[in-house]
């Protein structure tokens, strides 16, 4: 690729749109995540017996199996979300891009 070209889809306002709409879903994805996470792991450090306590008076399951299962559960919603908005929006913004370019 020629450095024309790259200054041409850098100088594209649609370009500018996507990596912007990009990368702001992306922190705030990012930071909901590492904000589920470092709780639990906070609260690991520094409440052990919070997520050690027993499902019921009798169990052996701890009420932190099932908040860890959460984790993992809502890391995959995330990457979920993610995809569908990439695939959907993000896509459509980089077709539009491509289009542009290409009539240029």
């Amino acid at each position: 690729m020629n450095n024309e070209l790259v200054e041409k889809i850098k100088a594209n306002s649609d370009y500018q749109e996507l990596v912007s709409k990009r990368t702001s879903f992306a922190i705030k994805m990012s930071i909901a995540m590492l904000v589920v996470y470092f709780t639990f792991i906070l609260t690991i450090a520094f409440s052990p017996a919070t997520l050690g306590t027993p499902i019921s008076g009798d169990s052996v399951t701890t009420i932190g199996i099932p908040i860890g299962i959460a984790i993992i559960v809502f890391a995959f919603i995330l990457t979920g979300i993610y995809t569908k908005r990439a695939n959907g929006e993000f896509d459509a913004l980089n077709n539009k891009i491509k289009q542009a370019i290409k009539e240029d």
